[in-house]
Order: C-alpha cells, then sequence, then structure tokens
C-alpha cells in the first residue's frame, strides 16, 4: 500500500480554511512529476491530481473532487486529504499506461452493452462453464435497462435503483418461444418467492460487475468503478434442503419414460450436474476402478466419480454394445441431451408420481443427503461432488450429518477435568471482622 504523504497546510479541514481561497491550487508532490493539489473556494475545497509526462513535459490534470471542509468524508462524494492521494494515484497509472501506449485514452462513448460483449468474449476465451446463463442474465436483465448507458455516467444510485428494480419484479416464467416480451408469473408473491427474486438480483449484480470490472481492468474506461459500491442483499441464498426419500426417488424412476429414466437413475446414482451427464460417454466408464470420468467440471478440472455396485451394473448394461465415443444416455431420438431438454420429461414424471415439483439439480442434492444421513464423511462428500473444499457440503448438508458436529466438538474441546461430587469439599466463610 502506498505510503500517505503528510503537509501541514492540507492534512486537516480547520488548516486548510485558513489557506486563501485562489485560483492556482495548493500542491503535494506524491512523486517525481505526480502532485495533488487544493483548491479553496468560497464554497468549499476541492482536490485537483497533476500528471507530468517526462518524455514531452505535457502536464494532465484531474478533478478527484470535493475536500471535507464543509462535510465529513465519506469517500464516496466528499474526500480527505488521504482519499484525494488515493484517487490521484489511480489517475497517475492510468495516465502512464496512456503514454506508454498499453491503452487507449478512454472517451467516455464506451456502453454497457459493449461493455458486456467484450466481457463475454473474454468469457468464452478463458473457457467460462456458464455462457448460456450469463449471457441469459445479459439479456434479460441488464441490457433492457443498463446496455445504452455509457459506463462513464453510471452512477451508484442507478445501478442500486435497478438492482432493487430486479428484486422487486414479480417471478418470470418460461415464455412462448420467439415472444418479444418476457412473461411473468400471476398471483401475489410469497415471502420466499421474494427472498429468490433478491438472489437472482444478486447473481445478476455479479455478472453486472463483473464485465465492468473486466473493461475497467483493461483500461477501456478510466471512470471510478462506483458500482463496486452498491452491495448484495444479505441472507437470501437460503441452503437448499429438497432431496427425495428412497421411497419418492423410486416412485419417480418408475414415472419416466424409458430414456429419461436412465438420465433420472445416473443422477441419483452419481450426483452430477446434468450437463455432466449428457457428457458421458463409453469411454468415460473405468469398470476395473468402479467409477466414471468427468472430464470438465463445472470449475473446469476433470474427476472421477466412485460408483456403488448399483450403479456399476447401470452404467455397464448401458455400454453394452455401444461404440468408445456413443454418449451413455441419449434423448428419446437417440441425440445427446441439450440444455433444457431435462425440463417438460421431469414435470411429466413428478406429476404422474404425486411428488411436489422438483428440479433436475435436486436429485444432486438427493445422492449428497443420502450419503451424509449414511455417515460418508463430508469430504469424501465434497470430493464426490467435485467441491474443492467440504464448505458447500457443510452448508447444504453438514445438518444432516447427526454425528459430525457433536464428533468435532467432543474432539476439540476435550474434558475440563471436574472432580467428582463427593471429592468435592465446600470452601470455609470468611470470619467477619468484629471491628466492621
Amino acid at each position: 500500500m502506498a505510503r500517505t504523504a503528510r503537509n501541514s497546510k492540507l492534512d486537516t479541514r480547520s488548516a486548510r480554511l485558513k489557506l486563501a481561497a485562489r485560483r492556482e491550487p495548493h500542491w503535494t508532490a506524491l512523486s517525481g512529476g505526480c502532485h495533488v493539489g487544493y483548491r479553496r473556494t468560497p464554497r468549499g475545497g476541492t482536490w485537483i491530481g497533476r500528471y507530468r509526462d517526462n518524455a514531452t513535459g505535457k502536464r494532465h490534470f484531474d478533478a478527484l473532487g470535493p475536500a471535507d471542509d464543509i462535510r465529513d468524508a465519506d469517500g464516496i462524494t466528499v474526500f480527505s486529504f488521504a482519499h484525494a492521494q488515493a484517487r490521484a494515484r489511480e489517475f497517475f497509472d492510468r495516465k502512464a499506461r496512456e503514454m506508454a501506449g498499453d491503452l487507449a485514452p478512454d472517451d467516455g462513448t464506451l456502453t454497457v452493452e459493449a461493455a458486456c460483449n467484450a466481457y463475454m468474449v473474454n468469457y468464452a476465451r478463458r473457457g467460462g462453464k456458464g455462457s448460456v446463463q450469463t449471457q441469459s442474465a445479459i439479456n434479460s436483465h441488464i441490457l433492457p435497462a443498463l446496455g445504452s448507458v455509457a459506463v462513464a455516467k453510471l452512477t451508484r444510485k442507478r445501478v442500486a435503483d435497478w438492482v432493487d428494480g430486479i428484486a422487486s419484479e414479480t417471478p418470470r416464467v418460461r415464455g412462448r418461444k420467439g415472444a418479444d416480451k418476457p412473461a411473468f408469473r400471476k398471483g401475489k408473491a410469497g415471502a420466499d418467492s421474494k427472498r429468490q427474486r433478491k438472489s437472482t438480483a444478486n447473481r445478476v449484480l455479479t455478472v453486472l460487475k463483473a464485465a465492468l470490472n473486466f473493461v475497467h481492468g483493461e483500461g477501456r474506461v478510466s471512470c471510478r468503478p462506483v458500482w463496486s459500491l452498491v452491495k448484495p442483499y444479505r441472507a437470501v441464498d437460503a441452503a437448499r434442503l429438497r432431496y427425495l426419500s428412497d421411497d419418492e426417488s423410486r416412485r419417480l424412476v418408475n414415472a419416466c419414460e424409458p430414456e429419461f429414466r436412465d438420465l433420472v437413475k445416473a443422477a441419483l446414482v452419481t450426483g452430477c450436474r446434468y450437463g455432466e451427464l449428457a457428457a458421458f460417454t463409453v469411454e468415460d466408464l473405468n469398470p476395473d476402478a468402479g467409477a466414471i470420468r468427468i472430464r470438465t467440471s463445472k470449475s473446469g478440472k476433470p474427476r472421477h466419480v466412485y460408483l456403488t455396485d448399483e450403479g456399476q451394473t447401470f452404467f455397464a448394461a448401458l455400454a453394452r454394445r455401444r461404440k468408445p465415443r456413443d454418449f451413455l444416455l441419449k434423448r428419446p431420438d437417440g441425440k445427446a441431451w441439450r440444455s433444457s431438454d431435462q425440463q417438460r420429461p421431469l414435470a411429466t414424471a413428478y406429476k404422474a408420481a404425486r411428488l411436489a415439483p422438483l428440479t433436475f439439480h435436486e436429485l444432486r442434492h438427493t445422492y449428497a443427503s443420502r450419503l451424509v444421513m449414511h455417515g460418508a464423511p463430508l469430504p469424501v462428500v465434497a470430493r464426490q461432488l467435485g467441491h474443492s473444499d467440504t464448505r458447500m457440503v457443510e452448508k447444504h448438508y453438514g445438518h444432516m450429518a447427526p454425528s459430525y458436529v457433536a464428533d468435532t466438538v467432543r474432539a476439540a474441546f476435550g474434558p475440563l477435568g471436574f472432580a467428582p461430587d463427593k471429592n468435592v469439599v465446600a470452601l470455609a466463610k470468611p470470619k467477619r471482622n468484629s471491628a466492621g
């Protein structure tokens, strides 16, 4: 962290108020060619940054914001001397990169839509696994409200109001393909529905921040990242507790059509995500190890899921008389399962099985919950699910392991060494001072 410079004339509000009001700022050098200045006016002072290009001798200036002469500094709209130095250093770094040709000068015309497009190109180049969902969030929530706005003109209030708008919006439903406008759920929203909308707003805000931080980091915009000041809603991402009992799992499987039944069975015996299941090929199955390979998981890393005897028998039957690169799980037309293909057959199946509505991802929860409730150590469950550590497993399933917390507490706390009651001798009462 850069060291904050000191100047007895500028350090405090009372010291600055003694300075004469004038056009020329009072300058403090932070480094060679880099200065922060204070200009006193009758209505309060302002901070200014000055950068000198050593090659040409040309000086560049930047307005850093109002000084805390009248109002207390908040680091957002009013700035102390320390705040001004931090903002000045951002300006110096940006101008130095411009002078070196590392980035083009910002003309203030880059829009939020252009920022999102640039981010998605980079996201795909880095091998991001959520491109479809991320682009959907951009198209549905970001572009209609903010797409045409210049990034340099975004304010904290505008972004915060946009987030609040998503949170208060009626939940959307799958509309007719090709429809011009989104479809919304009818009826009054309950408490859980409102929580879900806030959770959605948080996820979309994360996408917007990622896109804006990307173009800001690339030097394509020089404005202050005001969007970072907008905070997500708290305590709205509740742990998912829904899972099927063994009886419900069997009822669901029996209600499925044959090809979809294989997909559901595979989810219940592996805990894999829908996209991972759809990508399984015959050569991913390793009968010797009793495992199946996930070539690329959500984290981008390969892993192996170890199968029970029932799971090995099931996958061996699917692989029989198929070529190594054939898909193990196929749609009724013989083609691979695609994004969202599972939703309609799942809805048909849970209705036929007389189960409450569920998502395909809850089959993954069912697998993990069953492992935990049967005593599997949480690190083992985390590894099977493809998590790098046990934090997510503890959050979602730790309460289902009756002995997990108890065993950990007992092992860590240890005995205090209390003596048996029969060996305890009461302390004698102190004698009162007769003089008192």
